[in-house]
């Protein structure tokens, strides 16, 4: 179960052994196939069987003619309410989309002409390009240091607007600081939590709005995603993608003209992906039914023993990030060893989850010193 998030993560113990790999992370690589040398999970997290089979199961249906429409909402309805387990908040929270670029832009939407918004230099654009659009009704988008970020919600400032990890290294914003800062002068916060959900246990509640991707993480597809909204923020976001599936009622909304969306922030879901809501629904539940911070645990312990096989200091995150020159070199020495990784930045970056062990942080630390 989630746990509220402190600021940044105290360095963790060591990495853990094959002899004293925690139950929650055991009980997750009994439900998903191992990939020796896949440090890729912060582009995109790998599958669990059960995901596959009821993927699979989907595409025989549709080609045999027999879609199952109640399968499919039972399969949203599942993911959802696996999803606000897994950060803490209760499922009227919670609405689906597809990515998290759209539903940042429902914050952005709302944005009074000419207020000020502040978000992370260099922070993933799904984060700030909602924002930037705004530009031409006198929206002011400052960008400015994640360790200044706190200090930069002064008063006038609306929206504070930050990834909790940050996509390019890794790095965890320091929470506390950050919505103290935004209480003080009224700003509404939105925390894009797609790096960070499934290995950092954090309470979604702590922040207004909060975005997550789960195609990464969450080893959900890609085409699933949620919004959480705490009932106050509901109250002063327009719902843009206003569609039946946001109805108060979902199939009696399909035709007009009258509009009665539901009153919780199912107003804001978009019409689902049925495929992709189908192979969600099993990984989010995997994943709500573990202790999280045993996740963590293991993942930030394997990162670390990482960063201490190669010289480097500690990063107390699942994402490690290393220089890399122009060509790439560092990462190809990588993928030659059998590795996955990403260019992300002008570096490689490495992502710990679950599926890995002390092989792969071996097999990457002798890649790098070699």
């Amino acid at each position: 179960m989630a746990a509220p998030l402190p600021g940044p993560a105290p360095a963790p113990a060591p990495a853990p052994t094959v002899t004293d790999v925690a139950p929650a992370v055991l009980a997750l690589r009994a439900a998903f196939d191992r990939v020796p040398g896949y440090l890729d999970t912060a582009t995109s997290g790998l599958p669990a069987r059960a995901s596959l089979e009821a993927m699979r199961d989907s595409l025989d249906a549709w080609s045999q003619g027999r879609i199952d429409m109640a399968f499919y909402d039972e399969s949203v309805t599942r993911a959802r309410t696996a999803f606000a387990r897994v950060v803490g908040v209760p499922p009227s929270w919670v609405a689906i989309g597809g990515s998290a670029s759209p539903l940042v832009g429902i914050v952005a939407a709302g944005v009074r002409d000419g207020g000020r918004v502040v978000v992370v230099d260099g922070d993933f654009t799904s984060v700030v390009f909602p924002f930037l659009v705004h530009e031409d009704r006198g929206v002011v988008v400052e960008h400015v240091p994640l360790e200044r970020l706190a200090e930069s919600v002064r008063p006038g400032v609306d929206v504070v607007a930050f990834s909790l990890v940050q996509s390019r290294d890794g790095r965890v914003a320091d929470v506390e600081a950050i919505t103290a800062a935004a209480e003080r002068v009224g700003a509404l916060t939105l925390c894009d939590a797609t790096q960070a959900a499934g290995w950092l246990p954090f309470d979604a509640g702590r922040f207004d709005v909060t975005v997550v991707a789960a195609y990464k993480w969450l080893a959900a597809p890609r085409g699933t995603a949620f919004l959480v909204a705490r009932p106050e923020a509901v109250e002063r976001m327009r719902p843009l993608h206003a569609c039946w599936y946001a109805g108060e009622k979902i199939w009696g909304s399909v035709y007009g003209p009258h509009m009665r969306l539901a009153d919780d922030a199912r107003r804001f879901d978009s019409s689902p992906s049925w495929l992709c809501w189908a192979g969600a629904a099993p990984a989010l539940e995997a994943l709500a039914s573990v202790d999280l911070g045993q996740v963590h645990a293991h993942d930030v312990g394997l990162a670390d023993a990482f960063c201490d096989a190669v010289g480097r200091p500690r990063a107390g995150s699942a994402i490690v990030s290393l220089p890399d020159d122009d060509e790439g070199t560092l990462r190809t020495r990588l993928l030659d060893a059998g590795l996955r990784v990403a260019g992300r930045g002008g570096g490689v970056r490495l992502a710990f989850h679950h599926g890995n062990g002390t092989d792969d942080v071996a097999r990457a630390a002798a890649a790098v010193t070699g």
